[in-house]
Parts: C-alpha cells; sequence; structure tokens
C-alpha cells in the first residue's frame, strides 16, 4: 500500500515540476479571460465525468470565493450541471450535442467556452469547441499530451502527460491558478476598493 501511495505521490511532483512549460500559456489564458470578463462577457466550461467536477470547481471558484477575503464575483457557467437539460439534449440530440447545444443556446460572441478533455479526444468536447468558434467565443482547450485530435482553438494547454489521473490533477492546478491571476486583476476592484467586479 505504501509502495503505491509513494508511487503516485512521485508521478505527481515530477508532474507538477514540468508543468512550467506552460507557464506562458497560463498568462496567455489569464490575459485573454481578463479582455473577455472586463468586457462584459462570461466563461462557458464543459468536460466529462473528473474534468465535469473540475469544470464545476472551476465555475465556483469564479462566481464565489477563491480564497479568504475574495469577494470579486465573474461570471461563469458550467455546463455540465443540469441533469434534466443533459438528459434531455442527450436523449433528443444524441450525448455528442450535449454540450454544443448549450453552447449555441448560451453562449454569445466574445464569452470564452473552455473544453476539458484528457484523451483530446472527446466528440461532445470537440463539437461544443466547434459551436463556440462558429458563434464567435474565445476557445480553449486542456488537453493532456496527446493535444486536441480534431477540431481548432484559440489557446490550447497541453498537460504532458498520458496518465488521466495525473492530467486531470494537473487541469485542477491550470484553472486555480487562472482564477488568481484573473481574480488579481486591477480591472476587477471598483473604485472604491470593495474588491467587488
Amino acid at each position: 500500500m505504501r509502495d503505491l501511495i509513494n508511487s503516485h505521490w512521485k508521478e505527481h511532483l515530477r508532474l507538477m515540476e514540468a508543468l512550467e512549460s506552460v507557464f506562458p500559456q497560463l498568462e496567455i489564458l489569464a490575459r485573454e479571460m481578463t479582455k473577455v470578463l472586463s468586457g462584459g462577457g462570461k466563461v462557458l466550461i464543459f468536460g466529462n465525468g473528473g474534468s465535469a467536477a473540475s469544470a464545476q470547481h472551476f465555475a465556483s471558484e469564479l462566481v464565489g470565493r477563491l480564497v479568504e477575503g475574495d469577494e470579486r464575483r465573474l461570471p461563469a457557467l458550467a455546463i455540465t450541471t443540469d441533469s434534466s437539460l443533459m438528459t434531455a439534449l442527450a436523449n433528443d440530440f444524441g450525448y455528442e450535442g450535449v454540450f454544443a447545444r448549450q453552447v449555441e443556446v448560451l453562449g454569445c460572441p466574445g464569452d470564452m467556452a473552455i473544453g476539458l478533455t484528457t484523451s483530446g479526444t472527446s466528440p461532445n468536447v470537440l463539437m461544443a469547441l466547434e459551436s463556440a468558434g462558429k458563434k464567435g467565443l474565445v476557445r480553449v482547450a486542456l488537453t493532456g499530451k496527446e493535444g486536441l485530435r480534431g477540431g481548432e482553438v484559440d489557446i490550447e494547454i497541453r498537460v504532458p502527460s498520458t496518465s488521466v489521473l495525473r492530467i486531470q490533477e494537473a487541469h485542477d492546478f491550470i484553472l486555480h491558478t487562472v482564477a488568481a491571476l484573473v481574480k488579481a486583476q486591477p480591472v476587477f476592484y471598483d473604485t472604491k476598493g470593495s474588491g467587488h467586479f
């Protein structure tokens, strides 16, 4: 049991060190997200399974409180959370369209769509990013070492790993860091210094 713990811990540490290679892309994503949000846009985020959980977590960090004392509130929505809507869309349009349909309805030009896919091949994520492009959203993909296999995006951050577990851990680190970078921008403080958007 201890060997397995040590193995996972060492893999995690190696990946965290390797993530330094994507730091410039984190800055790019934070700058683009700041432009979107300060311009009145919102962030739509989506993925499957553990990536759906990461999407919800990221949205809660932007809308809610990232750290103690953080009162900034930024518009973000995880389009993975409504089970009635998800099952209706899957039933009516197929599971491949559950995110694309929501992007088409909820997304506006100037918004940002972030798709999380550890494999880079999730059909519903790829379809949603395609829909986002057609509507004029900034398209972002968080993937693994193999990258996005199909479709185009404006920003892609590839985690240098092929392990689903490690990629998901890295995606959470990336999203936490980007949330912190965005919320630190002066544009999200009012003139009275209350910390509100």
